[in-house]
């Protein structure tokens, strides 16, 4: 273990950041003192083996049954349930918690996280979309530090250094386009799951991969980067650009444009989350510009994927707004993957219930927040 690295929870360990956050703490000796996901037992069991953390927590409860007779012969706790996990999290004495966990189940890990008075390395961006303004107070409360886990955001944090928050014109953030890049609606009437998860760039889970390719997953980092970086939505604009070599940009009063360029690995953003401020030794291959070649730059095509633009209004309105969207967009995603709704159904019924919840802006409160994320549930379940 190196003493010089902050000791660290992971959160959602078996997932693909979870699984990348692991690779850095094992390159760099990043002591981990937790460790908790799902449903996969067998492989937090060897997690924990490796990494001989004080405490492993499983939401499923039939899981952690599983986990405590693989490490009985340990001295590691096993939680169980998703309350197990929030007690593990506070149980435990770390410096930091990565939180990888898929969905708006990684909200109340958030919080939980914050009020244990733990810095966050936050890679769950519905924990934002969901509930920005008060994941954001509860961070400002307690002085800590919450550090995006995302090469957007990651991206902005480093360029934000070139000048003062008064100085920032807007931010630019950049989007691969995704698998149907210059296809128009009447493109993808047809368009197969398969053909969906096939992102040209990054290697993801299967719902974020579905999110890249409607751009609803750059929708979320727009209200995401509203809440982390205290922007409203006018100074936020989003740049297609193919290579994904530049992660993203701000541009300065002076007309100035600060960009962050590597090559695309995730692993790169989890090490800045655990060592910044500091530079620490590579974990990702060095980028070659002439290999490169040149970079790329378009309009996203708003009218195509309209839930990009709908994210952008949904963050203008507030309130439980940005939870409805990413409520109803959940339901759809899982249909869709599920083979019982079309790529445009997907659109529609995400259109549908944001038009009918106009209410949600009013939500402020987190209780109102979750109600108006549970009405968005059961009407998009209603149109599937």
């Amino acid at each position: 273990m190196n003493a010089n690295f902050p000791s660290t929870i992971i959160l959602g360990s078996t997932g693909s950041v979870g699984e990348q956050a692991l690779d850095v703490a094992r390159q760099h000796a990043i002591p981990i003192k937790a460790l908790s996901a799902n449903k996969s037992w067998q492989r937090v069991a060897e997690q924990a083996r490796e990494f001989r953390p004080q405490a492993v927590a499983m939401s499923d409860e039939t899981a952690a049954t599983s986990l405590r007779t693989a490490l009985a012969d340990t001295p590691i706790r096993v939680y169980g349930g998703e309350a197990g996990v929030l007690e593990m999290i506070a149980d435990t004495e770390a410096e930091f918690a990565v939180n990888a966990i898929l969905g708006e189940a990684g909200l109340a890990p958030t919080l939980a996280v914050l009020r244990s008075g733990k810095h966050l390395a936050l890679a769950n961006k519905e924990s934002l979309v969901v509930a920005g303004d008060i994941v954001m107070a509860e961070a400002r409360e307690r002085g800590l530090r919450i550090t995006p886990v995302d090469s957007e955001h990651c991206a902005i944090d480093q360029c934000l250094r070139a000048g003062a928050h008064g100085e920032i014109k807007k931010l630019i953030l950049t989007a691969s386009g995704g698998p149907f890049f210059g296809k128009k609606r009447a493109d993808l009437t047809d368009i197969t799951v398969d053909q969906t998860l096939a992102h040209p760039t990054w290697q993801m889970g299967a719902k974020i991969t579905v999110d890249s390719a409607t751009l609803m997953n750059k929708g979320f980092e727009v209200i995401e980067a509203a809440h982390l970086f205290g922007l409203d939505a006018s100074k936020i604009d989003v740049v297609v650009h193919r290579e994904s070599i530049i992660h993203s940009m701000v541009e300065y009063i002076d007309n100035s444009v600060i960009a962050q360029m590597s090559v695309p690995d995730m692993r790169l953003c989890v090490q800045y989350a655990l060592t910044s401020p500091r530079r620490t030794a590579a974990v990702i291959p060095p980028l070659d510009l002439v290999k490169a070649g040149k970079l790329t730059f378009a309009e996203p095509d708003g009218e195509t994927f309209p839930l990009l633009p709908l994210a952008k209004r949904m963050l203008a309105l507030g309130g439980g707004a940005p939870a409805a969207l990413n409520a109803a967009n959940e339901v759809a995603v899982a249909a869709f993957l599920q083979h019982r709704i079309s790529l445009l159904s997907l659109f529609d019924v995400v259109l549908r219930v944001t038009e009918d919840m106009p209410h949600a802006a009013k939500a402020v409160s987190l209780q109102e927040i979750l109600d108006a994320d549970r009405e968005a549930r059961e009407r998009a379940l209603a149109l599937i």
